[in-house]
């Protein structure tokens, strides 16, 4: 049943040249859980397809938009055959250009963004194996670590408080060292992955990565005064801050899609 409908911008009927399209859109409800179907106009970019989370230019981003924010996986229809998917939304600066993609098959989208203050948003829609089978949830397992990260430095500052001994700098270090593997997994591994799987995605991978340097910076600054006895809560306290606040982003961002897909190459701390 056709849960609610966008209104797609003029598209030109030339398909094959213009490879513009009406897809059947199923998201799963952000709160309710329930499926919800909707319209909306789409263009072929190569293997992927492109959606403008116009609303007609409202206001506000439709609620099928916010429901792909919180678990990307959609189902989308296309002339009676139903495919699963990944929808991911494109980050600045490659939203732009593949809004410029967009523009040049259905121009109406601009007459949009120019009825609205917010920037109307592109999702790629990003096709899946249907033998795909999902084998863990990889963003599950992220927020598990990132839970051990946060517990473990509390501990050591609380520690450091009382009395700065011997085993204490042996945890101190050997977390400073787990720390650096796994946001080198990160860079590495996971992040290479999805800017090769999503490349809409690359601004977002570079701040996480520029984050990823500045987390490194402290967490050497720490690593030195442990390793000469000298660390005061302060000094725990600044990376907690930068961590934390890093931890949080990355979960936000990246959690939702990390859980739809079916694996990840996810680096061992260890």
């Amino acid at each position: 049943m056709l849960g609610e409908r966008e209104t797609p911008a003029r598209l030109s009927r030339t398909p094959t040249e213009s490879r513009a399209l009406i897809i059947s859109l199923t998201t799963t409800g952000a709160r309710s859980g329930r499926s919800h179907t909707v319209s909306v106009g789409a263009v072929r970019d190569g293997d992927t397809y492109l959606t403008v989370a116009s609303a007609g230019g409202a206001a506000r981003h439709p609620a099928w938009f916010h429901n792909l924010l919180a678990n990307p996986r959609v189902f989308v229809d296309l002339d009676g055959v139903q495919r699963t998917a990944i929808a991911v939304p494109a980050a600045a600066p490659e939203r732009d250009r593949l809004f410029d993609a967009v523009l040049a098959v259905a121009p109406g989208y601009a007459d949009y963004q120019r009825q609205t203050s917010r920037v109307l948003p592109v999702v790629v829609l990003h096709p899946e194996n249907q033998d795909v089978v999902r084998v863990r949830a990889a963003g599950d397992e992220l927020v598990a670590l990132h839970g051990w990260f946060r517990d473990e430095l509390a501990a050591l500052r609380a520690g450091a408080e009382v009395a700065f001994t011997d085993d204490l700098r042996s945890n101190c270090l050997a977390f400073c060292v787990g720390l650096e593997r796994h946001h080198m997994g990160e860079d590495y591994a996971v992040f290479s992955f999805l800017a090769q799987r999503f490349p809409e995605l690359g601004s977002t991978l570079e701040s996480l990565r520029a984050e990823h340097a500045t987390v490194a910076r402290l967490r050497g600054e720490l690593s030195s005064l442990v390793a000469a006895g000298t660390p005061e809560p302060a000094d725990f306290d600044r990376l907690a801050d930068e961590l934390t606040a890093h931890l949080d982003g990355e979960e936000r961002l990246l959690v939702p899609l990390l859980n739809a897909l079916p694996d990840v190459p996810w680096p061992k701390v260890g």
